[in-house]
Protein backbone atom coordinates (compact mmCIF):
# COMPACT_ATOMS: atom_id res chain seq x y z
CA UNK A 1 0.00 0.00 0.00
CA UNK A 2 1.31 3.30 -0.76
CA UNK A 3 0.43 6.97 -0.02
CA UNK A 4 1.63 8.13 -3.46
CA UNK A 5 -2.06 9.31 -4.98
CA UNK A 6 -3.23 10.55 -1.15
CA UNK A 7 -3.70 14.38 -1.92
CA UNK A 8 -1.63 16.90 0.38
CA UNK A 9 -4.48 18.40 2.80
CA UNK A 10 -4.43 21.00 5.35
CA UNK A 11 -5.02 19.34 8.92
CA UNK A 12 -7.69 20.80 11.58
CA UNK A 13 -6.38 20.36 15.09
CA UNK A 14 -9.11 18.22 15.65
CA UNK A 15 -8.30 16.09 12.49
CA UNK A 16 -4.22 15.50 13.53
CA UNK A 17 -5.33 14.42 16.95
CA UNK A 18 -7.74 11.86 15.97
CA UNK A 19 -4.89 10.52 13.17
CA UNK A 20 -2.77 9.99 16.04
CA UNK A 21 -5.34 8.51 18.36
CA UNK A 22 -6.47 6.12 15.56
CA UNK A 23 -2.76 5.09 14.62
CA UNK A 24 -2.37 4.81 18.66
CA UNK A 25 -5.71 2.52 19.02
CA UNK A 26 -5.28 -1.90 19.37
CA UNK A 27 -4.40 -2.98 16.37
CA UNK A 28 -4.22 -0.57 14.00
CA UNK A 29 -0.89 -0.61 12.03
CA UNK A 30 -0.04 1.43 8.95
CA UNK A 31 -2.18 -0.49 6.07
CA UNK A 32 -4.91 -0.81 8.28
CA UNK A 33 -4.88 3.25 9.01
CA UNK A 34 -4.60 3.80 5.69
CA UNK A 35 -7.90 1.65 4.84
CA UNK A 36 -9.84 2.78 7.54
CA UNK A 37 -9.11 6.68 6.08
CA UNK A 38 -9.91 5.11 2.58
CA UNK A 39 -13.33 3.74 4.07
CA UNK A 40 -14.50 6.31 5.82
CA UNK A 41 -13.01 9.51 4.43
CA UNK A 42 -11.30 10.97 7.82
CA UNK A 43 -9.90 9.91 11.23
CA UNK A 44 -12.81 11.46 13.19
CA UNK A 45 -14.87 9.17 11.11
CA UNK A 46 -13.42 6.24 11.26
CA UNK A 47 -13.37 6.93 15.02
CA UNK A 48 -16.79 7.09 15.64
CA UNK A 49 -17.23 4.08 12.71
CA UNK A 50 -14.74 1.28 14.62
CA UNK A 51 -16.44 0.43 17.91
CA UNK A 52 -19.43 -0.88 15.46
CA UNK A 53 -17.30 -2.21 13.15
CA UNK A 54 -18.09 -6.42 13.32
CA UNK A 55 -14.87 -7.97 14.40
CA UNK A 56 -13.28 -11.37 14.12
CA UNK A 57 -13.14 -12.94 17.57
CA UNK A 58 -16.45 -11.47 19.31
CA UNK A 59 -14.32 -8.71 21.00
CA UNK A 60 -15.33 -5.05 22.78
CA UNK A 61 -13.24 -2.62 20.55
CA UNK A 62 -11.76 0.25 22.56
CA UNK A 63 -9.75 2.81 21.00
CA UNK A 64 -6.61 4.54 22.56
CA UNK A 65 -7.92 6.30 25.62
CA UNK A 66 -7.79 10.38 24.95
CA UNK A 67 -5.93 11.51 27.70
CA UNK A 68 -3.16 8.96 26.81
CA UNK A 69 -2.80 11.01 23.38
CA UNK A 70 -2.80 13.89 25.02
CA UNK A 71 -0.11 12.80 26.81
CA UNK A 72 1.94 11.70 23.80
CA UNK A 73 1.49 15.09 22.55
CA UNK A 74 2.34 16.84 25.22
CA UNK A 75 5.65 14.41 25.82
CA UNK A 76 6.13 15.24 22.08
CA UNK A 77 6.46 19.12 22.21
CA UNK A 78 8.49 18.75 25.38
CA UNK A 79 11.02 17.00 23.77
CA UNK A 80 10.85 19.37 20.35
CA UNK A 81 9.73 17.06 18.26
CA UNK A 82 7.03 17.45 16.08
CA UNK A 83 4.34 15.53 13.96
CA UNK A 84 4.77 14.73 10.36
CA UNK A 85 1.64 13.07 8.38
CA UNK A 86 1.62 10.84 5.33
CA UNK A 87 -0.09 13.56 3.41
CA UNK A 88 2.22 16.40 4.32
CA UNK A 89 3.80 18.08 1.61
CA UNK A 90 7.12 17.66 3.42
CA UNK A 91 6.96 14.00 3.75
CA UNK A 92 9.58 12.06 1.99
CA UNK A 93 9.08 11.03 -1.63
CA UNK A 94 10.87 8.74 -2.09
CA UNK A 95 9.12 7.05 2.32
CA UNK A 96 5.76 7.95 0.86
CA UNK A 97 6.25 5.11 -2.51
CA UNK A 98 7.29 2.01 0.07
CA UNK A 99 4.56 -0.91 0.75
CA UNK A 100 3.26 -0.06 4.73
CA UNK A 101 4.63 3.57 4.77
CA UNK A 102 4.66 4.98 8.02
CA UNK A 103 1.46 7.14 8.42
CA UNK A 104 2.64 9.43 11.42
CA UNK A 105 6.49 10.28 12.20
CA UNK A 106 8.10 12.35 14.74
CA UNK A 107 11.04 14.59 13.87
CA UNK A 108 13.45 16.50 15.47
CA UNK A 109 15.94 18.62 12.79
CA UNK A 110 16.35 19.62 9.30
CA UNK A 111 13.68 18.11 7.46
CA UNK A 112 14.95 19.52 3.87
CA UNK A 113 17.84 16.57 4.27
CA UNK A 114 15.16 13.89 3.58
CA UNK A 115 14.03 15.68 0.30
CA UNK A 116 17.78 15.18 -0.97
CA UNK A 117 19.23 12.36 -2.63
CA UNK A 118 20.00 9.71 0.58
CA UNK A 119 22.12 6.74 1.16
CA UNK A 120 21.65 4.17 3.22
CA UNK A 121 24.78 2.75 5.41
CA UNK A 122 24.51 -0.27 7.66
CA UNK A 123 26.67 -3.13 9.13
CA UNK A 124 27.29 -4.62 12.05
CA UNK A 125 27.57 -3.85 15.27
CA UNK A 126 30.32 -5.84 16.56
CA UNK A 127 32.22 -4.45 13.06
CA UNK A 128 35.64 -4.68 13.43
CA UNK A 129 38.10 -2.34 13.85
CA UNK A 130 39.09 -1.81 9.92
CA UNK A 131 35.09 -1.26 8.99
CA UNK A 132 34.03 1.22 11.21
CA UNK A 133 36.87 3.43 9.96
CA UNK A 134 35.80 2.29 6.32
CA UNK A 135 32.45 3.11 7.52
CA UNK A 136 33.54 6.83 8.75
CA UNK A 137 35.12 7.28 5.45
CA UNK A 138 32.69 6.20 3.39
CA UNK A 139 29.68 8.79 5.27
CA UNK A 140 32.25 11.74 5.11
CA UNK A 141 32.94 10.83 1.45
CA UNK A 142 28.99 10.69 0.41
CA UNK A 143 28.16 13.79 2.56
CA UNK A 144 30.84 15.88 0.92
CA UNK A 145 29.11 14.05 -2.74
CA UNK A 146 25.78 15.94 -1.60
CA UNK A 147 24.30 12.29 -0.51
CA UNK A 148 22.53 12.43 2.68
CA UNK A 149 23.77 9.78 4.75
CA UNK A 150 20.87 7.35 6.81
CA UNK A 151 20.98 5.24 9.24
CA UNK A 152 19.96 3.68 12.34
CA UNK A 153 22.11 4.85 15.24
CA UNK A 154 23.20 1.50 16.48
CA UNK A 155 26.59 0.82 17.62
CA UNK A 156 29.75 -0.26 15.25
CA UNK A 157 28.85 0.69 11.79
CA UNK A 158 25.81 2.90 11.33
CA UNK A 159 27.57 5.02 14.32
CA UNK A 160 30.31 5.67 12.51
CA UNK A 161 28.70 6.60 9.26
CA UNK A 162 26.66 9.32 11.14
CA UNK A 163 29.81 10.77 12.50
CA UNK A 164 31.48 10.86 9.43
CA UNK A 165 28.67 12.33 7.26
CA UNK A 166 27.60 14.98 9.82
CA UNK A 167 25.34 17.06 9.78
CA UNK A 168 24.42 15.80 6.20
CA UNK A 169 22.81 12.95 8.43
CA UNK A 170 19.26 11.34 9.05
CA UNK A 171 18.86 8.65 12.12
CA UNK A 172 16.19 6.66 12.32
CA UNK A 173 15.80 5.22 15.99
CA UNK A 174 13.32 2.29 16.74
CA UNK A 175 11.95 3.91 19.99
CA UNK A 176 10.25 6.81 21.29
CA UNK A 177 12.06 10.43 19.65
CA UNK A 178 12.65 10.90 23.42
CA UNK A 179 14.76 7.64 23.87
CA UNK A 180 18.06 7.22 23.40
CA UNK A 181 19.16 3.78 22.40
CA UNK A 182 21.90 2.48 22.59
CA UNK A 183 22.50 4.35 25.67
CA UNK A 184 26.41 4.90 24.92
CA UNK A 185 24.86 7.20 21.45
CA UNK A 186 22.48 9.47 23.28
CA UNK A 187 25.21 12.10 22.72
CA UNK A 188 25.32 11.74 18.60
CA UNK A 189 21.91 10.95 18.64
CA UNK A 190 21.30 14.68 20.41
CA UNK A 191 23.82 16.12 17.86
CA UNK A 192 21.82 14.60 14.90
CA UNK A 193 18.63 15.81 15.79
CA UNK A 194 20.74 19.20 16.82
CA UNK A 195 22.20 19.63 13.33
CA UNK A 196 21.04 16.69 11.10
CA UNK A 197 17.79 14.97 10.93
CA UNK A 198 16.26 12.38 13.82
CA UNK A 199 12.60 10.44 12.89
CA UNK A 200 10.54 8.60 14.78
CA UNK A 201 7.94 6.04 14.46
CA UNK A 202 6.62 4.99 17.68
CA UNK A 203 5.23 7.04 20.02
CA UNK A 204 7.06 9.33 22.64
CA UNK A 205 7.85 7.24 25.66
CA UNK A 206 8.38 3.59 24.08
CA UNK A 207 11.57 1.88 24.37
CA UNK A 208 12.78 -0.24 21.60
CA UNK A 209 11.80 -3.60 21.66
CA UNK A 210 12.97 -6.49 19.05
CA UNK A 211 9.67 -5.89 16.06
CA UNK A 212 10.13 -2.32 16.03
CA UNK A 213 14.04 -3.22 14.81
CA UNK A 214 12.67 -4.37 11.37
CA UNK A 215 10.15 -1.75 10.45
CA UNK A 216 12.66 0.95 11.47
CA UNK A 217 14.69 -0.70 8.93
CA UNK A 218 12.04 -0.39 6.63
CA UNK A 219 12.26 3.66 6.55
CA UNK A 220 15.97 3.30 6.36
CA UNK A 221 15.63 1.62 3.09
CA UNK A 222 12.58 3.62 1.85
CA UNK A 223 14.16 6.88 2.23
CA UNK A 224 17.04 6.31 0.29
CA UNK A 225 17.86 5.56 -3.32
CA UNK A 226 20.30 2.78 -2.46
CA UNK A 227 21.39 1.18 0.46
CA UNK A 228 24.86 0.15 1.40
CA UNK A 229 26.26 -3.09 3.79
CA UNK A 230 29.46 -2.52 5.26
CA UNK A 231 30.66 -5.83 7.26
CA UNK A 232 27.06 -8.31 8.11
CA UNK A 233 26.28 -11.61 9.53
CA UNK A 234 24.16 -13.54 7.57
CA UNK A 235 21.62 -13.37 10.03
CA UNK A 236 21.39 -9.66 10.37
CA UNK A 237 18.96 -6.32 10.59
CA UNK A 238 21.28 -4.93 8.08
CA UNK A 239 20.38 -7.50 5.75
CA UNK A 240 17.03 -6.96 6.52
CA UNK A 241 17.58 -3.70 5.52
CA UNK A 242 19.01 -4.47 2.04
CA UNK A 243 16.72 -6.99 1.39
CA UNK A 244 13.45 -4.18 2.35
CA UNK A 245 15.51 -2.22 -0.18
CA UNK A 246 15.54 -4.42 -3.06
CA UNK A 247 12.10 -4.94 -2.62
CA UNK A 248 11.20 -1.40 -2.72
CA UNK A 249 13.26 -1.00 -6.08
CA UNK A 250 16.18 0.65 -4.92
CA UNK A 251 19.81 -0.04 -5.27
CA UNK A 252 21.79 -2.66 -3.15
CA UNK A 253 25.10 -2.57 -2.67
CA UNK A 254 27.94 -4.44 -0.82
CA UNK A 255 31.32 -3.71 0.23
CA UNK A 256 32.72 -7.93 -0.19
CA UNK A 257 35.32 -9.04 2.40
CA UNK A 258 37.28 -11.88 3.37
CA UNK A 259 35.79 -15.65 3.42
CA UNK A 260 37.75 -16.00 7.02
CA UNK A 261 35.93 -13.41 8.58
CA UNK A 262 32.52 -14.42 10.15
CA UNK A 263 31.52 -10.72 9.68
CA UNK A 264 31.71 -10.69 5.75
CA UNK A 265 30.04 -13.44 5.22
CA UNK A 266 26.24 -11.47 5.19
CA UNK A 267 27.83 -9.06 2.78
CA UNK A 268 29.38 -12.30 0.32
CA UNK A 269 25.70 -13.44 0.44
CA UNK A 270 24.07 -10.35 -0.98
CA UNK A 271 26.79 -9.86 -3.75
CA UNK A 272 25.77 -13.39 -4.52
CA UNK A 273 22.38 -12.48 -4.53
CA UNK A 274 22.49 -9.61 -6.99
CA UNK A 275 23.65 -6.79 -4.57
CA UNK A 276 26.06 -4.18 -6.28
CA UNK A 277 29.32 -5.00 -5.19
CA UNK A 278 31.68 -1.32 -4.26
CA UNK A 279 34.88 -0.80 -3.32
CA UNK A 280 35.09 3.18 -2.99
CA UNK A 281 32.91 5.68 -2.34
CA UNK A 282 32.55 6.94 -5.88
CA UNK A 283 31.48 3.06 -7.08
CA UNK A 284 28.16 4.38 -4.73
CA UNK A 285 28.01 7.75 -5.79
CA UNK A 286 28.38 6.97 -9.46
CA UNK A 287 25.81 4.25 -9.19
CA UNK A 288 23.49 6.99 -7.64
CA UNK A 289 23.84 9.78 -9.76
CA UNK A 290 22.65 7.55 -13.03
CA UNK A 291 19.80 6.08 -10.53
CA UNK A 292 16.96 6.15 -12.79
CA UNK A 293 14.10 3.39 -10.60
CA UNK A 294 15.49 0.40 -12.12
CA UNK A 295 18.23 -1.04 -10.05
CA UNK A 296 21.00 -2.69 -11.27
CA UNK A 297 21.20 -4.99 -8.01
CA UNK A 298 18.57 -8.18 -7.82
CA UNK A 299 18.41 -8.79 -4.44
CA UNK A 300 15.00 -9.08 -4.59
CA UNK A 301 12.01 -8.72 -6.94
CA UNK A 302 9.76 -5.34 -6.29
CA UNK A 303 6.93 -6.50 -4.40
CA UNK A 304 3.57 -6.22 -5.82
CA UNK A 305 1.42 -3.74 -3.76
CA UNK A 306 -1.75 -4.16 -2.41
CA UNK A 307 -4.28 -2.38 -3.86
CA UNK A 308 -6.16 0.84 -3.35
CA UNK A 309 -10.32 -0.32 -2.94
CA UNK A 310 -11.93 -0.96 -0.47
CA UNK A 311 -15.40 -3.53 -0.71
CA UNK A 312 -17.56 -5.49 1.34
CA UNK A 313 -17.11 -9.19 1.17
CA UNK A 314 -19.79 -11.74 2.62
CA UNK A 315 -18.72 -14.65 5.15
CA UNK A 316 -18.16 -17.17 3.09
CA UNK A 317 -15.54 -15.19 1.25
CA UNK A 318 -13.84 -14.06 4.36
CA UNK A 319 -13.97 -17.28 6.01
CA UNK A 320 -12.07 -18.88 2.87
CA UNK A 321 -9.41 -16.34 3.39
CA UNK A 322 -8.96 -17.05 6.82
CA UNK A 323 -8.49 -20.69 5.72
CA UNK A 324 -5.14 -20.30 4.06
CA UNK A 325 -3.84 -18.67 6.86
CA UNK A 326 -1.33 -20.11 8.98
CA UNK A 327 1.19 -19.31 11.85
CA UNK A 328 3.45 -19.25 8.89
CA UNK A 329 4.45 -15.69 7.26
CA UNK A 330 2.83 -15.56 2.99
CA UNK A 331 3.07 -12.64 1.14
CA UNK A 332 -0.34 -11.07 0.87
CA UNK A 333 -0.20 -11.39 -2.96
CA UNK A 334 0.03 -15.00 -2.48
CA UNK A 335 -3.32 -15.43 -0.39
CA UNK A 336 -4.50 -13.01 -3.06
CA UNK A 337 -3.47 -15.52 -6.12
CA UNK A 338 -4.55 -18.77 -4.02
CA UNK A 339 -8.21 -17.37 -3.05
CA UNK A 340 -8.98 -16.25 -6.13
CA UNK A 341 -10.80 -13.09 -4.85
CA UNK A 342 -9.83 -9.13 -4.96
CA UNK A 343 -6.86 -8.10 -3.40
CA UNK A 344 -9.39 -5.54 -1.65
CA UNK A 345 -11.02 -8.22 -0.50
CA UNK A 346 -8.16 -10.00 0.71
CA UNK A 347 -7.24 -6.98 2.68
CA UNK A 348 -10.18 -6.39 4.38
CA UNK A 349 -9.76 -9.89 5.51
CA UNK A 350 -6.63 -9.04 7.15
CA UNK A 351 -7.79 -5.79 8.62
CA UNK A 352 -11.02 -6.95 10.02
CA UNK A 353 -8.28 -10.33 11.52
CA UNK A 354 -5.75 -7.39 12.85
CA UNK A 355 -8.52 -5.66 14.77
CA UNK A 356 -9.40 -8.57 16.32
CA UNK A 357 -5.64 -9.08 17.21
CA UNK A 358 -5.96 -12.74 15.56
CA UNK A 359 -3.03 -11.10 12.67
CA UNK A 360 0.69 -10.38 12.51
CA UNK A 361 2.27 -8.26 9.99
CA UNK A 362 6.16 -9.20 9.28
CA UNK A 363 8.07 -6.93 7.10
CA UNK A 364 8.17 -7.57 3.13
CA UNK A 365 4.58 -7.67 3.57
CA UNK A 366 3.74 -11.10 4.64
CA UNK A 367 1.55 -11.97 7.44
CA UNK A 368 0.11 -14.62 9.92
CA UNK A 369 -1.71 -15.44 12.63
CA UNK A 370 -1.01 -14.84 16.03
CA UNK A 371 0.50 -17.65 17.71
Amino acid sequence: MTYADRPAQALSQEEAFARIRLLRSPDIGPVSYSRLLRRFGSASHALEALPDLPRSGGRTYSLAPFERVEREIAATRAAGARYLFHDSPEYPASLRQIAGAPAILTIRGDLALAARPCVAVVGARNASAAAVKLAREFGAALAQADLTVVSGLARGIDGAAHQGAMPRTIGVIASGIDIAYPPQHEGLQEQIAREGLLIAEEPTGIGPRGNQFPRRNRIIAGLARGTLVIEAAPRSGSLITARLAGEAGREVMAIPGSPLESRSHGCNQLIREGAVLVQTPDDVIELLASFDGRPRSTVQDVADYPGDGMEEIGEEQTAEIRDLLTMAPIAVDELVRQSGESTAAVQMTLLDLEMAGLLHRHAGGRVSLVR
